[in-house]
């Protein structure tokens, strides 16, 4: 499994967490989180919020805005974490 995958999955597992009403739905990398899941603005500042605890990263609320897709959460803590050795 790549860095990109486990980002990924680690994802999903928090969605699941703070929506378990979307368990067992697919959540690919072009999901639209509010749209596509109905998780509303609450709901997906607790994601962001957890997300940034199990990654110990921090994305700048100013940006939370782009983030759209579950592939741009995980550009956003991609790029914050630290390069592998």
């Amino acid at each position: 499994m790549t860095r990109r995958e486990e980002i990924i999955e680690r994802i999903r597992e928090v969605i699941y967490e703070c929506a378990p009403e979307l368990e067992g739905t697919p959540l690919e990398e072009d999901t639209v989180i509010n749209t596509d899941t109905g998780i509303d603005s609450m709901g997906f500042t607790l994601i962001i919020c957890r997300l940034e605890a199990a990654f110990d990263v921090r994305i700048p609320n100013r940006q939370w805005t782009k983030l759209q897709t579950l592939g741009d959460v995980a550009d956003a803590i991609e790029k914050r974490l630290p390069k592998k050795l």
